[in-house]
Parts: C-alpha cells; sequence; structure tokens
C-alpha cells in the first residue's frame, strides 16, 4: 500500500501492515504515536526521529524501531520510507526504547516487495509468508550507534539539547561542570547516570550524528569535519569509521 493513512487499515486483523510513503525534503512529520510497533526504513537520505529519552538519526538503508505507544516526530531529508506497522502481540523486538538497526540486502529487498502486499493476506498465504519471514529479520537485526540519549535533570538537558543542535567535539566536560555547579569529577558521575555514556563518547556521538545529516544534505567531507571541530578531515574520517565501521563518504548523498 502507498501513501494510504494507517488509521484506514489499523482495524484490519493483519498482524504486519506495510505502508510506502513520500515526504517532501525537510517535512516534519509531528508528534504522535502508533497502538502498533512501527519500523520506518528510509531507501533515501536521512530521517531524525526525536522522542522525550533522546535523538535517533536513521542513515539511508537503516531503519528505526518505535515501540507501541512511543510518542515521536520525524524530520525527514529526502526520505521515501516503506514503514511496517507490526501488532504488538507479534512484535520481534522487545527494547521499551527506539532503535536504530542495520537492514541486510534481504530485509531491505522484503520491505521493498511488502509495500505490494494489502491487508486481506492470511497466514498460510505467499504473502502471509513474507511477512513472517521480515519479522524473523528483524528480531536478528544489529544496532546502529546512532542513538543520542538526553537526560532527565533538566539543568543538564538544556545544555545537551543546545550542544545537538550545534555539536562541538572540542567542548570540555570542566565548562558543563561549571555552568550547572557541579566539581568536574562529580559532573562525570552524574552525566554517566544521566545519560548511560561518558561525556567524551556522548559528546563523539552527537558530533557523528550531526555530520550524518550534513553528509546526508550534501556537505564536503572537509566542511563537516572543521565544523565540528575536529583537526582535520583525516581525524574525521578516523572517528567516524571507528564509530560507524564505514568511510564518511559512504553518507555523501548521491542524486
Amino acid at each position: 500500500m502507498r501513501n494510504v493513512s494507517l488509521q484506514d487499515y489499523d482495524h484490519w486483523p493483519a498482524p504486519v501492515l506495510a505502508i510506502g510513503t513520500d515526504y517532501r525534503d525537510g517535512y516534519l512529520l509531528p508528534r504522535h504515536s502508533h497502538r502498533r510497533a512501527q519500523l520506518l526504513y528510509g531507501g533515501t537520505g536521512v530521517m531524525e526521529v526525536f522522542t522525550d529519552d533522546g535523538t535517533w538519526i536513521v542513515p539511508t538503508h537503516s531503519a528505526v524501531w518505535i515501540p507501541p505507544g512511543v510518542a515521536h516526530e520525524v524530520r525527514m531529508m529526502g526520505v521515501s520510507t516503506r514503514s511496517l506497522y507490526v501488532e504488538p502481540a507479534v512484535q520481534p523486538r522487545r527494547s521499551a526504547s527506539c532503535e536504530v538497526i542495520r537492514v541486510s540486502p534481504l530485509l531491505r529487498q522484503l520491505l521493498l516487495s511488502a509495500v505490494d502486499v494489502g491487508p486481506e493476506y492470511t497466514a498460510d498465504s505467499r504473502d502471509g509468508r513474507l511477512m513472517a519471514l521480515i519479522l524473523a529479520e528483524l528480531g536478528a537485526a544489529t544496532l546502529m550507534p546512532t542513538t543520542l540519549p538526553m537526560p532527565k535533570d533538566p539543568e543538564l538537558h538544556r545544555l545537551c539539547e543546545a550542544f545537538a543542535q550545534r555539536p562541538d567535539i572540542l567542548a570540555r566536560a570542566r565548562d558543563w561542570a561549571a555552568c550547572i555547579n557541579k566539581s568536574e569529577r562529580h559532573f562525570s558521575r552524574f552525566f554517566r547516570q544521566q545519560t548511560g555514556l561518558s561525556f567524551a563518547a556522548w559528546r563523539g556521538r552527537a558530533c557523528i550524528m550531526d555530520a550524518i545529516v550534513r553528509l546526508g544534505r550534501g556537505d564536503s567531507v572537509t566542511d563537516v569535519a572543521l565544523t565540528l571541530g575536529y583537526e582535520s578531515p583525516s581525524a574525521f574520517s578516523s572517528m567516524f569509521r571507528k564509530v560507524l565501521g564505514e568511510a564518511p563518504s559512504t553518507y555523501v548523498r548521491r542524486e
């Protein structure tokens, strides 16, 4: 099914519904939630997913798993999506928060085929077996480190939110500690308690996630590296490859 509303089909008993949707570049899908779990896949472009718990960057040929009932908004940047809506009783992933997963070549082809399936299929049909295979592949998919957890503490949350808008790899924990009247040692413990990451790891991840967005819209590797405060494009490329296992050139948009 393509460019249709989930609400028109959500009542069908099918365990999985597949919908393909085209969005204009830069479109912000307003905050909403679903009764079903959702897998949101983009075969082109980059998506940013925002929830109360954090931000998820979804590069091309990756997908984000959104559990049932999780309120979210999504910014679409050159994206044509393929979404699966999965009944809670059969969802193959049990995380209570969103997850960005790697989409294997097999899963990609299954997702492309699934949008041609209507809601009236039966479990023992070809389409039913296709949906069952998709669920199995989803359960086995590996995670990508493109999640930026946000703290609950209001003061620290404001600092993190502002940093995520303009990340800088040279930012120092001592400066953040001074902003919220903590010693650097106390701040380091507090930051890890709030986010699950060290300050340096969180800072680096924020920079890499911003880089994915910039590269996806066509910025050069050199411009991205310098904007984020890296001393050279090679230093940036080395960190990017260390985190994601691929060169940043992989993420440069190709029309």
